[in-house]
């Protein structure tokens, strides 16, 4: 879907208004006015917010590239190979429905407090999105296409590069649009646990230990940034790698 730029513009706008109507009627400390958050925001990007933000970036990056050249190739395998496929299936019904928010606790028991639980925990929940999404696409792979592109003398670098990669790009993109908001969420719960680096401890910090509200507030507005950047980069991408989705017929 399609939206311009000045429709965005508009909904940041109508966003703050409606924030600083309900504002001026709260009219308490819990719900400071976007002016006053804007403000602290600017002061608090020089005392540390970055440096929770680039963490938090670093926990996103790393999961998602890992998700991104494990789930990618598997989801391949199994949408050519009808065997694998159906030895895996039933393990894939099962596990994917499951909230991976469940799995926080038994992560950070087994894996300690460093960044790796954080991590995976994240992992998980693209790792699911991009094998499913790219296993039914390559299953759905015209037969035909393949013994043509074998006809010329293509072999599996050739199949791989003009096939299988255009085929399973725009489904690996589909997992992460879809994915990200629901992996940010996790990324706060998971960093409310055992560290003193990322935005969602910044955030439960002030908001809760040192009712900082205006700085919770900035600190949720960073994270909104980093979903909104993570999501508009996977837009970009897509209208990068995968022009022919835009070409109108």
């Amino acid at each position: 879907m399609k939206i311009q730029k000045r429709h965005l513009l508009f909904a940041i706008l109508g966003l703050l208004v409606g924030w600083q109507i309900l504002a001026w009627l709260v009219n308490r400390p819990i719900l400071p006015s976007p002016i006053q958050v804007s403000q602290v925001l600017i002061e608090e990007l020089q005392t540390g917010l970055v440096n929770h933000f680039l963490a938090s970036l670093w926990r996103v990056l790393a999961s998602t590239i890992l998700a991104i050249l494990i789930a990618a190739p598997l989801g391949l395998i199994l949408g050519q190979s009808k065997t694998l496929n159906r030895i895996f299936s039933p393990v894939i019904y099962l596990v994917y429905p499951i909230p991976k928010v469940v799995f926080v606790p038994i992560i950070l028991l087994i894996l300690g407090v460093s960044d790796l639980p954080k991590i995976v925990i994240i992992f998980l929940i693209l790792f699911f999105q991009i094998l499913v999404l790219v296993r039914d696409q390559a299953a759905g792979l015209r037969p035909e296409l393949i013994q043509s592109v074998r006809s010329i003398g293509a072999g599996r670098r050739a199949l791989f590069r003009f096939v299988y990669l255009p085929a399973s790009l725009p489904a690996v993109l589909t997992a992460l649009r879809q994915s990200i908001g629901t992996a940010v969420a996790v990324l706060y719960i998971a960093e409310l646990f055992a560290t003193q680096q990322g935005l969602g401890y910044y955030i439960y910090l002030n908001g809760s230990t040192l009712f900082n509200y205006p700085a919770m507030y900035a600190g949720v507005i960073a994270m909104s940034i980093l979903g909104l950047g993570l999501y508009f980069s996977v837009d970009w991408l897509e209208k990068r790698f995968c022009r022919w989705q835009f070409i109108s017929s």
